[in-house]
């Protein structure tokens, strides 16, 4: 399957779940969920895997949520994501679609302890810390945002005066870049805007890759 966009109702779709996220409304929509989001996703990812699949298979996101541990208990994710990657922290390619538009993602969006230790260390090192410091500029002067979950200190064994300190603190770090829904979503050129987005998000991948690398913790 060929992927020619998102369907026209994708984004009617999520603002629907979002004003009534019920098993009564998602039961009387889902045709639209697996004909304009899931089945789109899916040949999405499977047209970016030759190029991008180094990392690891492609994978579409539950569109349940794990309410287990948390007080919001509507059972429904308001957006659709997909991924790339070998394993949780260690880069990823991303891509989601939902009410705020179209989304693409890199980086180690999250870092078990064994990992966050490998993190560090490199940012540590002089070389491999300025290289993350001049990807990390690159992603950024291209219009991405910059996140993760920081530390309001320094870590521990770490200085205030460390040239690389603002780096060190981060517990998680990745970059996000969003389009805002318009007539694209629905083309062809999504998948244009995804791919140069994910050509952009390499170098910060196979750092990651290198670097960080999965978790030697076994799965919970």
């Amino acid at each position: 399957m060929t992927f020619t966009g998102f369907g026209e109702h994708a984004i009617d779709f999520f603002d629907g779940l979002e004003a009534d996220n019920s098993k009564v409304y998602w039961d009387g929509n889902k045709h639209l969920y697996q004909g304009d989001v899931r089945a789109p996703m899916e040949a999405l990812l499977a047209e970016l895997e030759p190029e991008f699949g180094g990392l690891g298979e492609p994978k579409v996101f539950r569109p349940y949520r794990d309410v287990r541990f948390s007080k919001e208990k509507t059972p429904y994710k308001t957006h659709c994501g997909g991924v790339i990657e070998q394993g949780r922290g260690g880069g990823a390619y991303y891509v989601q679609v939902g009410p705020d538009g179209l989304m693409v993602g890199g980086g180690c969006f999250h870092l078990e302890a064994d990992q966050l230790a490998r993190f560090r260390a490199a940012i540590d090192d002089s070389r491999r810390g300025e290289a993350l410091v001049k990807i990390v500029a690159k992603l950024a002067k291209a219009g991405f945002v910059i996140r993760g979950e920081q530390l309001k200190t320094k870590p521990r064994g770490y200085e205030l005066d460390h040239p690389r300190i603002d780096l060190l603190r981060h517990k998680s770090l990745y970059a996000s870049f969003t389009w805002e829904p318009d007539d694209v979503l629905h083309e062809r050129g999504s998948f244009d805007r995804v791919r140069k987005a994910w050509r952009q998000l390499r170098p910060f991948n196979e750092w990651a890759a290198d670097h960080v690398g999965v978790s030697e913790r076994p799965a919970r």
